[in-house]
Parts: C-alpha cells; structure tokens; sequence
C-alpha cells in the first residue's frame, strides 16, 4: 500500500464580500460671508427654536436649554485633512478659556501661574494678560499687584492698572448714548421702534437723532408718541436732534378743522412743550381742541429744555458711532436672538463687552449662530472691551473670523 504523503489539500474557495458603499455626505449650508460694500440683506426676523432672551441677558430663563448639537462652529473639508502644528501658547490660552467658561477658576488660576513663570518673550505675554483679568475678575488685588511687579521686570514695560469692582470702568457720567432713528417714521417700521424702545431701556439719558427722517405717516408719530410718554414715566431723559425737520415733516398734516392725523397734532404739540415755546404751544392746542372737540394737553413749564443740547461727546473707539447692544454680567445658556432685530436697523454691529464677566461655551456658540446670519446680510460686526478670557473664548469658536475685537486701553 502506497500512502501519498504529498497530496495537495484542496483549494478553499475565496468569497467575495460585498463592495463597501459610502455613506451618503451630509448636506451642510454654504456658508457665507459679508463683502465690502455690499448691499445690506434683511435678516431673519427670528432664530429656528427658542424664545426671545431678555435685552442684555445676564442668565436664561429659556424652558429648554442649549445643546451642542444646536451649532456648526465651522466647516470640513471630505477630503484629506493635514494636522497642522500646534502653538503652545494657543494651546494654553485655548485651555485656560474653555475652563473659566466651565467655571474652573481653580484650575484656571493653576494653569496660568505656572506657565507665566515659563513664558515671558511678547509671545509669551498673551498668557500674561489672562491672569491679570483673571485676577481682576475674581477679584484678587494682591495677587495682580505682585504681578505687576513680575511684568515689570520681564517685558520692561507698565503693567495694566487694577480696576475697582473687577470690570473695565464704565465712560464718564456726563457721556451720552446717542441712537440714530434707523427708516422713515412709519407704524410699519417695526425694525427702527424696536431698537429705540431698547436703547431707551439700556440708558437712562439718551440723544435720539431723528434727522435722517424723511417721510412720516399718522401711526409712525403715534409710535413714537407712546415710546417718549414710556421714556418720562420710567424717568428717563430723551434729547431729540433733528427736531427741526421732522416738524417742517409734521407741519403739512395738522390742517385745522380736519380731525385726522391725531398722532401728527400729539407729537407737534410734544415738540413745541420741549423747545419752550408757550405761545406756539397755545395756539395750536386750541386748534386742536376746536378740531377734535376734547381739551388738548397741558403745558408742563418744568419739561422745557434749558439750552439745546450739545454735541455727543465721544464715548467709543476711532471711528464707532451709533446705538450700542450691550453685554452684561454671567451670560449662561442664551441664544441672542434679539440680536437679530437689533443688527437690522444697525451697521456697524457693536456689542459692548466690557461689563461681561463670563460667557459660558454654549452660548458663545449660540452668538457665533446668530453673528452667521449678520455677517451674511453685509454688516460689520465689532465686539468691543471684552476681557482677554472673553476674547480667547470667541477664538476658540470662530468669532473672531467673523468680528473685529477692540480691547480697552490700559
């Protein structure tokens, strides 16, 4: 019996798996982006989900919280994507900023001690005004003045004064807000009332332009009619420049025996009350009363402005000008969506940052949502004053690709 001990096994067959299919990519709007000059496009009136937050939100009070998956902090490439290197000191600042965001401000204190001490070339003085604010913010005066004296030393230069009560100090008293009438003077400009009744509630004395005004209607005077009666109740001081042509705008619709146009006769009769002038007030509130047949308003002698009012004193950066939004305490869980409104009757954008303490990373991506949409109806976008923390926190998320920063001077 021969045994064949080299007998070929027999051959396994090979199965085919199936070809893999690749999923199909997920549809991402394009992103957009303002042009130099380019024509302004109307923003939307509201956000997909969410209630209006209140003015200057300091905390939500939204029933439903912010997830992450809310936002889009940028856009990827499908193809081959090349890790580039990292920056150390981005990388500390990027680490220090997401923790005070977190509220780690233990850690955060931690941190930058220990890599001020390894870090002082320019570059390395990034990280050196992260821990002044920090000190400042929390509160810690001995602890900044010691480090005054280190950065001193090492950058050969004056450090940043302490200031009282953690924040970036507020303009001069006698500085007044001034809000420029934004469209015509019509009850449909829903837009230019909405940013007035907000500058009204954020400033306590304020300088209303009206003189870009060039058409008005009945329901337009009534509006601002009943926004000037809210102003005096809540005792708030409105200066209105541009008086002058707006009356030569009311003049031509207070016809006497013609009852219509009351709010027209309302805001004359407002108009002569302030610039003093009694006997004009007179006359025409008995043509009022002889038109509509019921008493017209009284002369009130103590709401006659002394002297008519100065120019604006300067109260922002360079060339800045216009209402301001403004920013204010521990901002946590907000979605800005009045920003939307506010941003329509204004250009440039400018949201004051200076009295912001911490802005938690939920809602930084929610402003970056909300400053998408500016920035793609053409506006220019200004964060202005916002602590160096503040400020690393909009890098970390890509604000600054979208928005000047002005820090405030030292």
């Amino acid at each position: 019996m021969v045994f064949s001990f080299f007998k070929k096994p027999p051959e396994k067959k090979m199965v085919a798996k199936p070809a893999a299919v690749p999923r199909p990519s997920e549809s991402r709007p394009p992103a957009t982006s303002g042009q130099p000059g380019a024509r302004l496009k109307p923003l939307p009136a509201s956000l997909p989900s969410g209630a209006l937050p209140p003015l200057n939100p300091t905390e939500s009070s939204e029933p439903n919280p912010l997830t992450i998956s809310e936002f889009v902090f940028s856009e990827f490439s499908s193809g081959l994507q090349i890790e580039a290197e990292v920056d150390p000191i981005d990388a500390q600042a990027e680490e220090v900023a997401m923790q005070y965001a977190n509220g780690q401000d233990r850690v955060v204190q931690q941190t930058l001690e220990n890599a001020v001490r390894f870090n002082s070339s320019a570059q390395g003085e990034r990280l050196w005004l992260l821990l002044f604010d920090f000190y400042r913010l929390t509160g810690k005066q001995d602890d900044f003045e010691s480090l005054s004296l280190e950065y001193a030393a090492s950058f050969e230069k004056s450090p940043p004064a302490w200031r009282q009560n953690t924040i970036v100090a507020p303009p001069p008293s006698k500085a007044v807000a001034t809000s420029l009438f934004k469209g015509e003077l019509h009850g449909d400009n829903d837009a230019g009332f909405t940013a007035l009744r907000e500058a009204i509630e954020r400033h306590s004395r304020l300088r209303l332009d009206l003189s870009k005004i060039r058409s008005i209607d009945n329901e337009g005077c009534e509006r601002l009619m009943n926004l000037l009666v809210q102003a005096r109740k809540y005792r708030r001081e409105i200066d209105l420049l541009g008086s002058k042509e707006l009356e030569a705008l009311v003049d031509p619709r207070i016809i006497l025996g013609q009852a219509q146009d009351r709010g027209c006769w309302f805001l004359k009769l407002e108009l002569c009350q302030l610039h003093g002038q009694i006997e004009e007030f007179e006359d025409l509130a008995i043509n009022y009363a002889v038109t509509f047949e019921i008493s017209p308003p009284s002369w009130e002698a103590s709401r006659v402005i002394k002297a008519p009012p100065e120019p604006p004193p300067q109260i922002s950066d360079d060339s800045l000008s216009g209402d301001v939004y403004t920013l204010k305490g521990e901002i946590k869980n907000v979605r800005f969506a009045d920003l939307l409104v506010f941003a329509a009757a204004n250009d440039p954008v400018i949201i004051d940052c200076s009295e912001v303490t911490r802005m938690d990373f939920l809602s930084a991506g929610a402003l970056l949502n909300v400053m998408n949409s500016i920035k793609g109806s053409g506006r220019k976008i200004v964060f202005r004053h916002p602590h160096h923390l503040l400020a690393e926190l909009f890098r970390v998320v890509g604000l600054t690709h979208l928005a000047d920063i002005i820090f405030a001077r030292y």
